[in-house]
């Protein structure tokens, strides 16, 4: 894959300004296990290499259970993922989707049954954001590192 541009980040700083800060209140507002699962779904449906290399790298670093990352794609049929994992990876499913099926109330009444309102806003800007850095990686064709490559200490 040729790089459709060199240093996306350099063109438009206050952009990736703002998205690194919103990056930075996420982590203090969301269990970082959770929020490393639901960043990896969402970047395994866009298929995203950058980040799936990235969150799988960071959950790895958090001593996630290996069998849970290979099992991330079959998380309904999976009986490793927790009642609030389940409940935020459907509404990441959901928004990640959103084109193919609005956000559907049976996926928002598992949501409200898991997290409170502030959580739930919480991860709905953790989905959007993590879905910004998807579409900014695929757009520009930015490849992942080489295999072992520190990329970042997890957030």
């Amino acid at each position: 894959m040729i790089p459709r541009l060199d240093n996306p980040s350099a063109l438009f700083p206050a952009g990736f300004k703002a998205m690194v800060a919103l990056e930075q209140a996420l982590a203090q507002a969301i269990d970082p296990e959770l929020l490393e699962l639901v960043k990896l779904r969402a970047s395994q449906i866009n298929g995203c290499a950058f980040c799936i290399y990235m969150h799988t790298t960071d959950l790895r670093k958090r001593g996630v259970d290996e069998m849970k990352l290979y099992l991330l794609n079959a998380w309904r049929d999976s009986y490793l993922y927790s009642g609030r994992e389940r409940a935020a990876l459907g509404w990441t499913e959901a928004l990640t989707r959103v084109a193919d099926d609005g956000a559907p109330d049976n996926e928002y009444n598992a949501l409200a049954e898991q997290f409170s309102e502030e959580e739930r806003v919480q991860l709905t800007f953790a989905i959007g954001a993590i879905n910004v850095w998807n579409r900014l990686q695929v757009g520009f064709h930015v490849a992942h590192p080489p295999r072992g490559a520190v990329m970042r200490d997890a957030a």
